[in-house]
């Protein structure tokens, strides 16, 4: 039987609790239905097609409807649907998953620790992280520093170790040993000061933080190549590297967030290569089946494997579906398309830079300040007045305001706060790219009428 718009949003409204949602407002609305999806696009209930310019969320790399990973899913689970990894026991798809995820990743690694998505990667990264500390003999040695406005997730460890004070005043947040660092957000902090200067500067922040904390106290520093849900806070090129230099200065483990950035969205496999970074950890999720089954996990560098490995004993964690042998099959089905089709080279050499090139352009619009890509991720800020950098009032909301126009307009650009973000599919071709752009454009058009009829451009 088919059900209405309507009807499936009473569903919706009365038993279905979504993610970071004001439940209220929604049932007052009703939440809007996705039914298919195809290449860059997804279509509605009432059938309106939708230019998907956040890969779902951040995540169909490969766009939809790829038959192959359908394929790998629906063979996988004839032969093995699910066996669990405890008790000695391991399973065809995980082990060559983990071996061709450390192909990649380079020799620095030797293994992948599995789970079902970032936020269950990210707590294992503190279980991980302290266990280590612990059998090298400096238990003391559990402080983890992170940065305000990243994203690691939202279980506790998760959301502990994001910097977001939306989800830090509920529920208590963050537990004990994380502590925090600015961000390196040139255009919201320092837009005036030279940017490779502004870099060091922000790095510099992490050594200011190691010595009050004391570093014999310091575990490690964790943080995304580029800040995704922060609302794609892109840093300089002279932070990463300086980051580098601080940790390996005061010995402390260096992780990197991949969930977004891996798997070819900054144009090489790791975001952290695009960087010059060399991460001990990394975790990951998203990309690495392009979302369409969960999986996540952590590539483990041998500098902590030798460790937990050779002298931790047993490693007290892990999860019902790590290593789940369906996720593996999609996963690894995944990779070998990403591989064919040469996407990590093509976001790099191509359609990276074309997108780079026409988001720029954006910045002709009245509207439209600190636009800026890398690879297939790209941020702008809507302003007021940006000739004199004066903001809009945050109570105006004013990116839900263009999210909301986009939306009318057939295409899916995020707000965070007054930065619309997008992340497209890593196949979209130039065409797709123009099609896209011309869209954001009528958006940004519609929004700036919107404002103005309001009287906030005022």
């Amino acid at each position: 039987m088919m059900l209405s718009t309507r009807e499936i949003q009473e569903l919706d409204s009365a038993h279905y609790m979504h993610p970071f949602t004001d439940h209220k407002g929604l049932a007052a609305k009703g939440a809007r239905v996705i039914t298919r999806g195809e290449g860059v696009y997804i279509w509605d209930s009432e059938d309106k097609k939708i230019f998907d310019g956040m890969s779902g969320l951040w995540c169909v790399n490969l766009g939809y409807g790829r038959k192959e990973l359908v394929d790998a899913a629906a063979k996988q689970m004839e032969v093995l649907p699910f066996y669990n990894s405890f008790f000695k026991t391991t399973n065809v798809p995980a082990a060559q998953l983990a071996a061709k995820i450390v192909s990649l990743a380079g020799d620095r690694y030797s293994h992948v620790f599995f789970g079902s998505s970032g936020s269950e990667s990210n707590d294992t990264i503190v279980r991980m992280v302290r266990h280590y500390w612990t059998t090298l003999g400096q238990p003391g040695r559990n402080v983890i520093i992170s940065r305000k406005n990243a994203y690691h997730g939202s279980t506790m460890c998760g959301a502990s170790l994001g910097g977001m004070s939306g989800m830090h005043a509920q529920g208590g947040l963050p537990i004990p040993g994380i502590v925090h660092i600015e961000q390196p957000y040139h255009y919201g902090l320092a837009p005036n000061k030279n940017k490779d200067e502004f870099g060091l500067e922000a790095a510099g922040w992490l050594e200011k933080k190691i010595l009050e904390v004391g570093p014999e106290k310091v575990a490690a520093f964790i943080g995304e190549p580029v800040q995704g849900a922060g609302g794609v806070i892109i840093p300089p090129k002279t932070y990463w590297p300086e980051i580098q230099r601080i940790c390996d200065k005061y010995g402390i483990l260096l992780i990197c967030d991949e969930v977004i950035c891996g798997f070819g969205r900054l144009g090489t496999w790791f975001g952290s290569e695009s960087m010059g970074a060399k991460p001990d950890l990394m975790t990951f999720a998203k990309g690495v089946t392009s979302g369409y089954i969960p999986l996540g996990g952590v590539v483990v560098g041998k500098r902590v494997a030798e460790v937990l490995i050779e002298k931790g004993g047993e490693f007290n964690h892990g999860y019902t579906y790590s290593g789940h042998p369906v996720a593996c099959a999609v996963a690894l089905a995944n990779l070998e398309i990403i591989e064919r089709e040469g996407l990590v080279k093509r976001v790099r050499e191509e359609t990276g830079p074309y997108l780079a090139q026409h988001f720029a352009a954006l910045s002709d619009h009245p509207l439209v300040a600190g636009a800026e890509t890398f690879g297939m991720v790209a941020g702008l800020v809507l302003m007021k007045d940006k000739k004199n950098h004066i903001a809009f009032d945050e109570s105006l909301e004013v990116g839900m305001v263009c999210r909301d126009h986009c939306f009318s307009n057939g295409l899916i650009m995020r707000a965070v706060g007054d930065r619309m973000i997008i992340a497209p599919p890593l196949v979209c071709t130039k065409a797709q790219i123009d099609e896209l752009m011309a869209k954001v454009r009528i958006c940004l058009d519609a929004t700036l009428k919107d404002l103005q009829g309001r009287g906030w451009m005022n």
